[in-house]
């Protein structure tokens, strides 16, 4: 993203979640922003802190949802570090996805 004059913009947490976007569950096949996953985004100077979640605690895919948040975000110009954290407090639930999230799963 840049201006009119080219400089870069300044990172939002808008471009943050929209790069999250890319981050999909392989079991539910939408994004984890759509389905509520994504509890927290902080920018500090050029690094990311995201807080999320999983749909069970038992889920295994942390690992690989963590390293796929490092590789989308930390493609965004000015991102030095992307710094995951899986939380389960409070713990996931149907209710927090987008109501185009609850349409495409049948909630």
């Amino acid at each position: 993203m840049s201006d009119q004059a080219g400089e870069i913009d300044e990172l939002t947490e808008a471009d943050v979640y929209e790069a999250l976007e890319e981050v999909i569950d392989p079991e539910l096949g939408l994004d984890f922003v759509s389905l509520g996953l994504v509890y927290d985004v902080v920018i500090e100077a050029s690094d990311v802190y995201v807080t999320f979640t999983l749909t069970t605690p038992a889920c295994p895919i942390g690992p690989q949802v963590s390293e796929q948040m490092k590789e989308f975000v930390g493609d965004l110009p000015g991102v030095s570090g992307v710094h995951p954290k899986m939380i389960f407090d409070p713990p996931w639930t149907p209710e927090m996805m987008t109501e185009d999230a609850k349409f495409a799963l049948g909630f």
